[in-house]
């Protein structure tokens, strides 16, 4: 938008004052932050990328606490890597804080039982009352 300046008179060739409204900028650029923030939350995933075993039928648990197994035998508790040793020190403190808290294991459909055995054993010797273990629903 063009404003002739206050001293110049009108018709005397006045120099034209150029303003930029950043306003239909700010607008777009509060949508895009939306739309970021929203689509960024849809793609949160485990601290590993897994492929979990399939099942015909499963239902949904509330994932609190979630201890991944990767086929590397590498372990993630809430996407904080972890060692078999260390974990039923990380895994206390967070069940005596919620008694029911179920813990949730995402193990790689390659990984060997007996991983899973020991990985849920440290979990109950930590205090947890319900274990659940991830699957995706069979095609």
């Amino acid at each position: 938008m063009g404003m002739a300046s206050p001293n110049k008179k009108k018709g005397s060739g006045s120099a034209i004052m150029a303003e930029i409204n950043i306003t239909p900028l700010t607008d777009i650029f509060l949508v895009l932050l939306i739309i970021f923030m929203v689509t960024s939350v849809a793609m949160v995933q485990s601290g590993a990328n897994i492929n979990l075993p399939e099942v015909e039928d499963t239902k949904s648990e509330p994932r609190q606490i979630v201890i991944t197994v990767t086929p590397q035998k590498e372990i993630f508790v809430n996407n904080t890597p972890a060692t078999l040793a260390d974990m039923e020190s990380i895994l206390r403190p967070i069940i005596e804080t919620q008694k029911d808290i179920p813990v949730v294991l995402e193990g790689d459909r390659d990984v060997l039982l007996g991983e899973t055995v020991k990985i849920l054993a440290v979990a109950q010797r930590a205090g947890a009352t319900q274990i659940a273990i991830a699957a995706s629903r069979g095609q």
